[in-house]
C-alpha cells in the first residue's frame, strides 16, 4: 500500500503564488508516476500535471502551462505543485495521485490510470 498527504493549500490573492506538498510513503516503486489532479466547485475532477520519475519528464494542462511547475524533493519521495500568477479559476480542491510505474503518456491525464489518491487540499484564490 502507498499513502499520499498532501499539505500547503490556503487562501491566496489574484497574482501570488502558493506551493503544494505531497509526500508519498509506503511501498512505492522506483519509477512511478505521480500528477496532480484538481476538482472546482461544480465541475468535474481535471488533470493538471504530471511527473514520471524516471527521466523527470512533466507534463502539464494547457490552462496551467507556464505557470505551473512539479518539481521533486531528490531525498525523498516528495513531490511539489508550485503555482505562480494564481487566478480565481484555479480555486479548487487539489489532489495529488500515484501510478506505481510508469506511465505512457497517453494515459497520464486519466485519473483510472493513478492507483493511489491523497486527501486532497483547499487552494481558494480571492482578493
Amino acid at each position: 500500500q502507498v499513502q499520499l498527504v498532501e499539505s500547503g493549500g490556503g487562501l491566496v490573492q489574484p497574482g501570488g503564488s502558493l506551493r503544494l506538498s505531497c509526500a508519498a510513503s509506503g511501498r512505492v516503486f522506483s519509477g512511478y508516476t505521480i500528477a496532480w489532479f484538481r476538482q472546482a466547485p461544480g465541475k468535474e475532477r481535471e488533470f493538471v500535471g504530471a511527473r514520471r520519475w524516471t527521466g523527470g519528464d512533466t507534463f502539464y494542462a494547457d490552462s496551467v502551462k507556464g505557470r505551473f511547475t512539479i518539481p521533486r524533493d531528490n531525498a525523498g519521495n516528495t513531490v511539489y505543485l508550485q503555482m505562480n500568477r494564481l487566478n480565481a479559476e484555479d480555486t479548487a480542491v487539489y489532489y495529488c495521485a500515484l501510478h506505481n510505474g510508469r506511465l505512457i503518456v497517453s494515459r497520464l491525464r486519466s485519473e483510472e490510470s493513478y492507483d493511489y489518491w491523497g486527501q486532497g487540499t483547499q487552494v481558494t484564490v480571492s482578493s
